[in-house]
């Protein structure tokens, strides 16, 4: 089970991303997870929403150069430690983990996280045989 996270580059100046923020609000796309990485001229800006499709009509429609990618969303323990029952059956596999994110909504008592690996599809098998939970497409209206 894998998600469609969306990828833009934006120039790092003031505004920058309350624009994407507003245009994405306007049209009804809600953010459901998101990460921020700046340098000292741009910031790459990671997203996962409740409609990728319509998302990436908007921001193309609106002069954004987007990708899409494959990512998996993992429930966590939330507990100290418990992103290792998660990355450790990862690194067993020898699968490496680019980065990571924090979805904004929980389920019960677990956090979700947003990874993109090397190799997502042993990713999630070596995930689900160490019992951690994958999700699909729930997790765009969490």
């Amino acid at each position: 089970m894998f998600i469609k996270q969306i990828s833009i580059v934006l120039d790092n100046v003031p505004g920058a991303m309350s624009h994407v923020s507003e245009i994405l609000g306007r049209e009804g796309v809600n953010i459901r997870a998101i990460s921020v990485a700046d340098t000292s001229d741009i910031s790459t800006v990671r997203f996962v929403v409740d409609d990728p499709a319509r998302a990436l009509n908007i921001l193309k429609t609106n002069g954004f150069a987007t990708k899409e990618t494959d990512v998996l969303a993992v429930e966590t323990p939330d507990h100290p430690g418990g992103l290792n029952a998660v990355l450790k059956p990862l690194k067993n596999a020898g699968i490496n983990v680019h980065y990571l994110y924090p979805h904004l909504g929980r389920i019960g008592g677990q956090a979700i996280v947003i990874l993109g690996v090397d190799k997502p599809e042993e990713a999630q098998k070596a995930l689900q045989q160490n019992w951690v939970r994958t999700m699909g497409k729930e997790v765009y209206s969490i």
